[in-house]
């Protein structure tokens, strides 16, 4: 599950504030985990052009805490194409001031569906 740099596109670059942070000065996982999601359905609507909704996030694991004024970057590839669905690994990688290289602080798979204007499952019809 570790790599050594990013896998994927680029989807997402924020700065972890403090008004985002737990009792203990860290950032909250549910903040990271959203960063995370924001990010995979960027790319879930490239891939289909038309409305997401996620519906599962599947083997997230922390592997190591985001402080505040890390630049947090979340990197997508798909790792699954269904007929309304598809799967995203969703990479989170911190920049972080006092070191040179980036460091992996989680991934996660997430899924999004396609819906339609009722918010029914529709098919993909995939643009890359």
């Amino acid at each position: 599950m570790t790599s050594l740099k990013p896998q994927g596109e680029l989807v997402i670059k924020t700065l972890a504030m403090p008004r985002d942070t737990n009792r203990y000065g860290d950032m909250f996982g549910g903040w990271l985990a959203s960063q995370m999601d924001l990010g995979g359905a960027i790319l879930a609507h490239k891939c289909a052009g038309t409305r997401m909704t996620t519906i599962a996030i599947d083997k997230m694991v922390f592997i190591r805490p985001v402080y505040v004024g890390d630049l947090v970057c979340c990197y997508a590839d798909i790792v699954k194409r269904g007929r309304t669905s598809v799967g995203i690994n969703v990479q989170a990688w911190v920049e972080r001031m006092t070191q040179q290289d980036p460091q992996k602080v989680t991934e996660g798979v997430f899924t999004y569906v396609a819906i339609d204007d009722e918010r029914r499952p529709t098919a993909i019809q995939w643009k890359m």
